[in-house]
Order: structure tokens, then C-alpha cells, then sequence
């Protein structure tokens, strides 16, 4: 039970953080949306920012966490002192190559955007879009750098159970951003370029606001170039899979990009609107659960601990499901509130709104198996078993590729994000079942139960909240804070109604957040 609670608290402090950012995120994309709606100038950003954002992944967050807590955690627990050396080597080891990647980013922008963006070449009306997309990846490739260091010191904090300062850090570029864009806009020939600025003032400032933290906890921001530390060979062996597994993870959203280039302008815009949407809950829970729960369990591998090790698997998994399917059945209900509320306005209008608000319904399909993959992988990873997860990846990158192309005609850009979606689903179902196969008992059919009794509640909860999706205030221009209040509301009452649901069917996972929620109370009023 005390490894549950270090979890759940853990996951909470997460949540806590990674919810700042995301708001902070969703003001951003209200600026960006403001200032440059859905048009040629919005979809050349996007483009662009996929770039960095997709290197992003492959070298920084995905690898990293995987990679590099599960060995940090073990030097840890025998030696902390070369736990601290080897973060050292990593920095340093991070300044060279990931520094020599963003150098040839910025020398071959031209060809990359001629292969993500093959569809601007196809049509001559989108030539000034491609030379925009090729400028703005040149100006945004050093934050690669700073964002893969800020990973680093992430990892080294996490290994040391500080979640909250490394998960508040995206909050600081998403202010630096916003600030960016509002006092240089009005400023540059092309307003857009404001943006791609922020990017890397943001990326720096991400870094920077974790450095106190570090120091604080006896590391150093000195790198060490000594590469040949035993803990860096066994980082490598680890992170050649999973960074062949981000790769592939990131080509399945580099294919609707790259899709969507040929459909009618604005798809790009509106799949990436729907899609940090989605991105709020599974970065509020399942991100946040899939971080939280690694040294849990890298902590149990290294002792040998798989009783453990399961049961608290099938507890974080179990959560996840009882919070994130909810926030499913919520954005699927509410999707054209949310869109209206959040960015109708300026140049963002109501056939912006009824674009984006299609594709968030067919994206957020899928955000179940998103969030259980990101703790089926730390499952993996923590028993040092990188290989698996990619060739669920692997698998799933095939099928969003068929679909994609299949769908894409019929459905449009809907179409591309349906193909995510039942890819993600694909990948879950491969995780589990290859789970199920290696760790003998782990629990599944109280994981199904817990994911049933979810679904069921959180259809009744969308049932009802549909009902406010129809209100014509929402077609409106205008009327931002009845809107705003509206949604609150309504949002409020589907969570009340979602709870009552859950007590009905006496959900366990209910249960345990409500004591916990009488626990900490107790302890704040003694």
C-alpha cells in the first residue's frame, strides 16, 4: 500500500504540474490561433515545428526516461556518486551529438521540408508556405539542443523522485512563447517568425528553471566527456531500440502531416489543434502515470521484486483507466464546446471550429490506448526490455499507413485521425497481450473489469453532457465568458455525474482516490 500511495502521489504531483503547462498550452494555441487562424501561414509553423518537436521525441523525452532512469536508478541504489558522475557523461554526451544534429538540421531544412512537406512542392500556390516552413525550421532547430538537455536533468530529478519542478517546465515555454509572440509579432515582416523564436527562448527557459533543482541535489551542469563510463554502454544498449521505437512512434505522426499536405488548406492546422487537445489528458495522466510509476518499477526489476513489480503494473494501469477514459468520453462529447470556447475568435471561425472539433472526435478514440501504452511501455523498459514496445511499434506504424491512405479520401483529414487512433489501439492490444505473455498473473481480468466499469459510467456521463453540445451558444461569435462558464459547468456536472456512476458499480479505483483524498486531509487539519 506504501508504494501505491508513493505512485498515486507521485502521479498526482505530475498531474498537478504537467495541468499547469497544458492550460498554459491551451493559451498559446488561443494566441497562435488568434494571430494566424487556419490558413497557409499556421499550417508553415506546424510543418515546421514538427521537425525539432519529432527529433524532440526520438532523442529527449521518450529515450531518455526509458533509457536512462532505469540504469540511473540502479547507480543510485548502489553508488550514488557515480550516479551523479554519469549524468555528467550524459551531458556531455548530449551537447555533441544531439548539437551535431541540430547543426545538420539547419544545413538540409530544404530537403527535410521537400520530404514532410512533399505535398506544398505538388501544388505552386503553396510555393511561399515551403520556403516559410524551410526558414522557420532553420530558426527553430536549436531548440532541439536546449529541450534535450532539460530531458536530461529531467531524468536525473525524476531518478530522485522530484517530479514536480521537471514536469512544471513546459509551463516556462509555454509562457515564453506567448510572450514572444505578443511583443514581436507586430514587429517582423512575417508575423509567424515570432513563433519560431519563442520556440527556442522557450526551450532555454525549460532548461534553465530545473538547473536550481539539480544543484540542489548534489548534481553539476559540467559536462564530463569521459564516454567511456560503463553506465553510457549500458544507456547505448538500451536506447538504440527505444530510439528506433520513438522513431517509429513519430513517423505515424509525421504520415498525417504528410497526408494531410495534400488536402485542402487548413488540414494541417486542424489535425494539430484536435490533437493537443487529446494531448491534455494523455500528458495530464498518462505521461504523467507512465514517469511516475518507472522508478517504481525499475526499482523492483533491480531487486528482483516481480510480485511487486506486477501489482503495482495493475494498479497504475488501473487508475489510468478509471481517469483517462472519462476524459475520453468527455472531449468526444464536448468536443465543439471546447474547440468554440478555446479558439473561435480572431482569425479562427466557425468552419475552423467545426474542422477542428471533426478531427478531435475521431483523434480522441484512441486516447485509452494511448495512456495504457505509456505504462505497458515503463513496464518494459524498467525490466530493461526495450525491444519489445518497438515491435508493437513497429506494427502499428503499418496499419496508421494503410488506414491512412484508405481513409484519407473518403474522411479527409478525419480520416488521418481515425488511423492514429486504431493504431494506437493496435499497439495497446500488442503491449498487453506480449505483458501478459512474460509476466504470468499480473492481474488482467481486474484491469478489463476496472476499463469496462470506466467505459460504462463514462458513456452514461457523455450521454448527458451531449445534450449541452447542442446548444446554439456555441455557433455564436462572441460571448466568450458565457461560454466559458457554460462549458465549466457542464464539465463540472459530468464529473459529478461520472463519481455517482463509479459508486454505484462500487469502483475500487474510486475508492482508493477517495481515501486517499481523506488521508491528506487529515494530515493538513490535524
Amino acid at each position: 500500500m506504501g508504494e501505491k500511495r508513493n505512485i498515486a502521489r507521485a502521479a498526482g504531483l505530475m498531474s498537478a504540474a504537467t495541468f499547469i503547462s497544458r492550460i498554459l498550452g491551451f493559451v498559446r494555441d488561443m494566441t497562435m490561433a488568434f494571430f494566424f487562424g487556419t490558413s497557409g501561414v499556421s499550417d508553415s509553423f506546424f510543418l515546421a515545428f514538427k521537425v525539432p518537436n519529432m527529433l524532440r521525441e526520438i532523442f529527449a523525452e521518450g529515450s531518455m526516461s526509458a533509457a536512462v532512469v532505469p540504469v540511473l536508478t540502479g547507480y543510485e541504489k548502489d553508488d550514488p556518486g557515480e550516479a551523479r558522475r554519469l549524468v555528467r557523461v550524459l551531458l556531455g554526451f548530449v551537447l555533441l551529438v544531439v548539437g551535431a544534429v541540430c547543426v545538420l538540421g539547419i544545413i538540409f531544412a530544404g530537403p527535410i521540408v521537400s520530404v514532410i512537406g512533399y505535398g506544398l512542392l505538388k501544388d505552386p500556390e503553396k510555393a511561399g508556405t515551403f520556403a516559410l516552413t524551410v526558414a522557420q525550421v532553420r530558426v527553430m532547430m536549436p531548440f532541439l539542443l536546449f529541450v534535450s538537455l532539460a530531458t536530461m536533468l529531467m531524468a536525473a530529478l525524476n531518478t530522485k523522485r522530484v517530479f514536480f519542478i521537471p514536469a512544471l517546465s513546459p509551463a516556462m515555454f509555454n509562457l515564453t512563447l506567448i510572450a514572444t509572440i505578443f511583443a514581436l509579432a507586430s514587429r517582423l515582416d512575417q508575423p509567424i517568425m515570432a513563433a519560431a523564436i519563442g520556440v527556442v527562448i522557450g526551450g532555454v527557459m525549460q532548461f534553465l528553471v530545473q538547473t536550481p533543482s539539480h544543484l540542489a541535489k548534489g548534481g553539476s551542469l559540467k559536462p564530463s566527456f569521459e564516454f567511456s563510463h560503463p553506465g553510457l554502454r549500458r544507456i547505448g544498449i538500451l536506447v538504440l531500440p527505444v530510439t528506433f521505437g520513438m522513431a517509429v512512434s513519430q513517423v505515424n505522426i509525421v504520415v498525417g502531416a504528410f497526408l494531410a499536405a495534400f488536402l485542402p488548406e487548413g488540414s494541417i492546422t486542424y489535425l494539430f489543434y484536435s490533437m493537443r487537445l487529446t494531448q491534455f489528458p494523455i500528458g495530464v495522466f498518462g505521461v504523467a502515470m507512465g514517469i511516475a510509476v518507472l522508478p517504481s518499477l525499475s526499482s523492483h526489476a533491480h531487486e528482483g521484486d516481480f510480485e511487486s513489480l506486477k501489482e503495482d503494473f495493475s494498479f497504475a494501469l488501473r487508475l489510468l483507466f478509471f481517469i483517462g477514459v472519462p476524459a475520453m468520453a468527455g472531449l468526444i462529447a464536448l468536443r465543439v464546446p471546447i474547440v468554440a470556447t478555446l479558439f473561435q475568435r480572431g482569425e479562427f471561425t466557425e468552419a475552423s471550429t467545426a474542422g477542428t472539433a471533426h478531427a478531435l472526435l475521431f483523434y480522441s478514440v484512441g486516447i485509452w490506448a494511448t495512456m495504457g501504452v505509456k505504462v505497458l511501455a515503463s513496464t518494459f523498459y524498467s525490466m530493461k526490455d526495450t525491444k519489445t514496445p518497438v515491435k508493437a511499434a513497429v506494427a502499428a506504424l503499418i496499419i496508421n499507413v494503410l488506414l491512412s491512405l484508405w481513409l484519407m479520401g473518403p474522411m479527409l483529414h478525419a480520416g488521418l485521425a481515425l488511423a492514429q487512433s486504431l493504431s494506437a489501439i493496435l499497439n495497446f492490444t500488442l503491449l498487453f497481450l506480449f505483458l501478459r505473455s512474460s509476466l504470468k498473473g499480473f492481474g488482467a481480468r481486474r484491469i478489463l473489469k476496472t476499463l469496462l466499469q470506466a467505459a460504462v459510467a463514462a458513456t452514461i456521463m457523455g450521454l448527458v453532457g451531449s445534450l449541452a453540445a447542442g446548444l446554439p451558444l456555441w455557433t455564436e461569435a462572441g460571448r466568450t465568458l458565457e461560454k466559458a462558464s457554460t462549458l465549466g459547468a457542464v464539465i463540472f456536472g459530468c464529473v459529478a455525474l461520472y463519481t455517482v456512476a463509479s459508486l454505484a458499480m462500487k469502483s475500487e479505483e474510486l475508492t482508493f482516490v477517495l481515501k486517499l483524498i481523506k488521508d491528506r486531509s487529515k494530515r493538513s487539519h490535524p
